[in-house]
């Protein structure tokens, strides 16, 4: 019994000798094993060209999103409460009267809190409250921007307060398509550049991951109506806005 045990660790230890000297070329490919080269698990350890392909697509932004709303502070709550109500009212009446939908005004926050003062000796003192009540304005027809902002402020009067403005397209989508063709083929020509310089021929892609998206363009005018509106805030201007998309790809090695 002995003896076959021994036989049998021999055996055992030249099995794994000779599969351990299998050379690489005769290995079979990770796709013959049942893995995925897609899988999470695989990308990483996948041989290939990897590349980022950006598109750029400029555009002409045609709706304005105004940041408006009024603060008021008084001695008590209810008294500053009633203070920005008024005001909000007046400048909502004004939206609506300039073609703004009511759908395309939207509360953005509501704030209620108390006004303090320190002494020299340390001691607070409450001086009153304040509310700050703003919304947010989809203004459609664009080149009426100027004209309302000018409206609103003179409806707000001391309370109004113009957080800013900016300006994006309202239906992105029509942009996207272009800008991700010009992705995809950026990452095709610079995948075949690098296989090019190295002496290599470009595969198929195995891997694709977008991202990016539209960055509008911003402007503040808060300080321009805080200033008591010395400065003319009537001309506005879009100017122009790029949607950006950048792909990621992964091409294999033939």
């Amino acid at each position: 019994m002995r003896k076959g045990l021994l036989l049998g660790l021999v055996i055992g230890v030249a099995l794994v000798v000779a599969v351990g000297y299998i050379p690489l070329t005769n290995a079979k490919p990770v796709e013959s094993l049942g893995a995925s080269p897609q899988s999470p698990s695989n990308l990483l350890d996948s041989s290939g060209i990897w590349v980022t392909g950006e598109g750029r697509v400029t555009v002409v932004p045609d709706i304005a999103i105004l940041s408006v709303g009024v603060e008021a502070e008084a001695a008590t709550v209810e008294k500053a409460v009633d203070e920005a109500a008024v005001a909000m009212d007046r400048v909502i009446a004004t939206l609506l009267a300039n073609g703004v939908d009511e759908s395309d005004i939207k509360t953005q926050w509501l704030n209620i809190y108390p006004v303090r003062r320190w002494t020299d000796n340390g001691q607070e003192i409450l001086l009153g409250y304040r509310v700050t009540n703003t919304v947010t304005v989809k203004i459609r027809d664009i080149e009426a921007t100027g004209g309302i902002i000018d409206a609103v402020a003179k409806a707000g009067g001391d309370l109004i307060r113009i957080q800013g403005v900016s300006f994006t397209v309202d239906d992105p989508s029509q942009y996207y398509v272009e800008a991700r063709a010009e992705a995809v083929a950026d990452a095709i020509d610079k995948a075949q550049q690098l296989a090019d310089l190295s002496g290599i021929q470009l595969g198929n892609p195995f891997y694709i991951s977008e991202g990016g998206g539209f960055v509008p363009i911003y402007r503040d005018y808060g300080l321009m109506v805080a200033e008591g509106g010395s400065v003319p805030i009537t001309p506005i201007s879009p100017g122009e806005s790029e949607i950006t998309l950048t792909v990621q790809m992964a091409f294999t090695i033939q």
